[in-house]
């Protein structure tokens, strides 16, 4: 199905997060639904009641969406990690925008350590919000944190969402701002 072409009826209660506030809700059976975007590994979703709500992929066929395919990083190691982590951080995308957070420029750092005795690297990361009141920093924070641990030379990892220096529209790749109209 393609994003925003129909609506769709709930024949059951659907888990979510309220955008941009980040609380989990339920939508309720009877509810009408349209796909805005799937991006990443979740869906955006808004309601006839009004309200955007972001839906995880195990609630996917009750929108009728595939299920989506296990991304290959979470197995491979033949390239190096930093290179890795750089491709996971850009499967994370903000639920009210198109972009991934690395082309948005919300990634400020990102610390891969060397290998412990383990042969496991920590990775540390800063990020920030394209506004300090959303409520989204700790799913998108957790989201990250699960992806990078999620791959097999990962030990630990940890993100840190901060708001120096605050974030604006020049942070953004020049892709970002073609694609969202910004020039």
């Amino acid at each position: 199905m393609k994003p925003g072409a129909e609506e769709i009826l709930l024949d059951r209660d659907l888990s979510a997060i309220v955008i941009p506030h980040g609380y989990r809700t339920s939508l309720p059976r009877g509810t009408r639904v349209r796909v805005l975007q799937t991006l990443g590994d979740s869906a955006t979703v808004s309601a006839d009641f009004g309200g955007l709500f972001r839906i995880d992929p195990d609630d996917f066929p009750a929108l009728g969406l595939a299920e989506l395919p296990r991304p290959e990083r979470e197995t491979e190691t033949s390239r190096p990690l930093e290179e890795r982590v750089w491709e996971v951080l850009r499967s994370c995308y903000d639920p009210e925008i198109p972009v991934n957070i690395v082309e948005l420029g919300l990634i400020y750092d990102c610390r891969v350590d060397p290998p412990g005795a383990d042969g496991r690297s920590d990775v540390q990361v800063k990020m920030t919000l394209t506004a300090p009141g959303c409520g989204m920093g700790d799913v998108l924070a957790a989201d990250i944190q699960l992806k990078l641990e999620k791959m097999p030379d990962v030990g630990r990892a940890a993100v840190e969402v901060v708001f120096d220096p605050p974030w604006n529209q020049s942070m953004m790749s020049e892709a970002a701002r073609l694609q969202l109209g910004f020039f």
